[in-house]
């Protein structure tokens, strides 16, 4: 057999094996589990779009015939809230599905009442409130006849009298201010909830569905479906106790205690062969991340601009360079891997950037730990102190999101310290992370072609595009194809990428409200589901090597400070100084 025949087979067996990859590694099945799930939602939440749109069009008429008038209308404020009231959630099948995906609720001394309250015991917690609602009802009825004979006045003079305009808009405040105080009284109300079945259905359909990749992928299937559940039983507790209500207060929430709970069990008992089987840590973390993608949508990073763009994608690689720089010159610290999953996680966003960093460095399994590990803690951390913080020296709500949004590793941790500042500071926060956030396969890329390139390449030997393809994580390209795809959904709904914040967005209706419904909380399981399999494939003593001298907890503290104080002056700088007029429009 001559030499070109021999080259001839080695790339038809190439082609073969890339072929097979596409089913046989979980990369892969990331990607066609997240695009199944996203399929599956975009399905549901557009199924009654003609309709929805008709009657969007029809309020949107309603709305600006009364902007034309004098005063602000009762039937503008019917209209526009009606039209807010449009959302693919609330279609009978999306909601339905939305039921079964609702992680338990917070409890303070029972931990039964996250999953479960009867009819007897939501009426006894009621029943203190319910005189207090029915009172607000009557008022806002009061008002609101007060408030239509007052415009009904305005109306007969054809809007021309100042003095009947303002009598019918102090009513029409006065009705407002009434419905408000009913909202008010009535979210002290509880409404009985049995989370029990839907928790364990839940689960049945997850294991189906992450089982069917498994056994293609050389699983037992009966094997795995049962680990599978076991795992997910001990994530169910993790949000149990997560949903503690003082627990949750100090940010000790359900991902920590996903991670403690494994290895508790890991360090102790020990783990079973069934639970390792069902521990993928890498499985169920990537097809997390694919469905990440459905949050990163275009028009809302281009709504904050130019502003999040430079606090997110200048700030982000000069820290995580840094960080990796002074790990390996000043801390000489003995793993690369480490220094760079480390750098990533605490940069770019957290616990997604450091498994995308790990699988394209090729990190130990102890070192993602680790780095994990830390990321949670500071994310506590950071997430209580920061705003509180941001409040003591008042600091501007827009500044204040911002340097939240690009300091604060979890996503979830970044809304709620926003949140706690205000609706601004949770808008601009959310949408700087969001923007940090497309950094994962950016980071992902240059992490395998530096590792390729530079620290495992042998002296003088080129390394090709094929040895870098091998190493790049290929879920990053369903997460980018999911983005993309849901921004591409959104332009079309939008008519265009609008930056206006202040429209209400047909997006908003079947994207936010509708698609991301779904693949959010799903995205919160599969991370819950990682961060146990995590715990439980940790043994303290093989984790504790890597804590010698203190290094890593070192080079966390002093890579988030640099962090905090960049992100601060960009930000300062960006939404302030060059452009301010951007922020004025927040």
């Amino acid at each position: 057999m001559s030499q070109s025949e021999n080259k001839s087979d080695i790339v038809i067996d190439r082609g073969k094996a890339q072929w097979s990859d596409l089913w046989t590694k979980e990369d892969y099945w990331a990607i066609w589990i997240g695009f199944f799930i996203m399929a599956v939602a975009i399905f549901l939440s557009f199924s009654d779009k003609s309709q929805m749109e008709a009657k969007y069009k029809e309020y949107s008429q309603i709305i600006a015939a009364e902007k034309e008038k004098p005063i602000k209308t009762i039937e503008l404020i019917n209209a526009t809230a009606d039209q807010r009231k449009l959302q693919a959630q609330n279609i009978p099948s999306v909601k339905g599905l939305i039921g079964w995906l609702k992680t338990p609720a917070k409890w303070s001394a029972n931990p039964i009442a996250s999953v479960y309250l009867s009819q007897a015991e939501a009426d006894a917690k009621n029943e203190a409130v319910k005189p207090q609602v029915e009172a607000a009802k009557a008022k806002v009825a009061n008002a609101l006849a007060v408030a239509q004979e007052a415009q009904g006045l305005a109306a007969d003079a054809n809007y021309a009298d100042p003095a009947l305009n303002q009598e019918a808009t102090n009513a029409i405040n006065a009705w407002q201010d009434a419905k408000k105080a009913q909202a008010s009284a009535e979210k002290k109300l509880v409404k009985p909830f049995n989370l029990i079945w839907t928790l364990l259905g839940l689960g049945v359909g997850l294991g189906v569905l992450c089982a069917i990749g498994a056994v293609v992928m050389g699983f037992n299937a009966v094997r795995f479906f049962c680990a599978f559940f076991c795992v997910y039983l001990l994530c169910v507790l993790a949000n149990i106790l997560g949903k503690q209500a003082d627990m949750s207060k100090y940010g000790v929430n359900a991902e920590i205690w996903s991670i403690a709970i494994g290895m508790i069990i890991a360090n102790t008992v020990g783990t079973s062969k069934l639970l390792k089987d069902g521990s993928q840590v890498e499985y169920y973390i990537k097809i997390g991340l694919v469905l990440l993608g459905a949050e990163v949508l275009f028009h809302k990073i281009l709504a904050i601009g130019i502003p999040g763009i430079f606090v997110a994608w200048v700030v982000t690689p000069i820290v995580l360079i840094s960080t990796f720089i002074f790990g390996q010159k000043v801390l000489k610290m003995p793993s690369k891997t480490l220094n760079i999953v480390i750098s990533a996680d605490m940069s770019v966003c957290g616990t997604s950037a450091a498994i995308a960093t790990a699988a394209a460095a090729r990190a130990k399994k102890e070192e993602l730990t680790l780095s994990i590990g830390l990321s949670l803690t500071f994310t506590a951390i950071m997430m209580i102190v920061l705003p509180a913080f941001i409040k003591a020296v008042n600091m501007p709500e827009v500044l204040g999101g911002a340097w939240i949004g690009g300091t604060v590793d979890s996503t979830g941790a970044v809304a709620a310290a926003g949140a706690f500042l205000g609706e601004k500071a949770l808008a601009v926060a959310a949408t700087v992370k969001m923007i940090q956030n497309v950094l994962i396969g950016v980071t992902a890329f240059c992490v395998a072609l530096y590792w390729t390139t530079k620290v495992e390449a042998n002296a003088g030997e080129k390394v090709g595009l094929g040895e870098i393809w091998n190493r790049f994580p290929k879920f990053v390209i369903g997460f980018l194809a999911v983005s993309v795809v849901m921004s591409l959904i959104s332009y079309e709904l939008n008519d265009g990428l609008v930056t206006d914040r202040s429209r209400y967005y047909l997006s908003n209706v079947f994207v936010d409200n509708g698609t991301n419904k779904v693949s959010v909380p799903l995205r919160g399981w599969f991370f819950a589901l990682a961060f146990v399999s995590i715990g439980l494939t940790t043994n303290f003593r093989e984790l504790g090597k890597y804590f010698k001298g203190g290094k890593p907890i070192i080079l966390y503290v002093c890579g988030q400070s640099l962090n905090l104080a960049l992100t601060l002056l960009m930000a300062w700088i960006m939404f302030y100084k060059v452009f301010p007029e951007i922020t004025a429009q927040i």
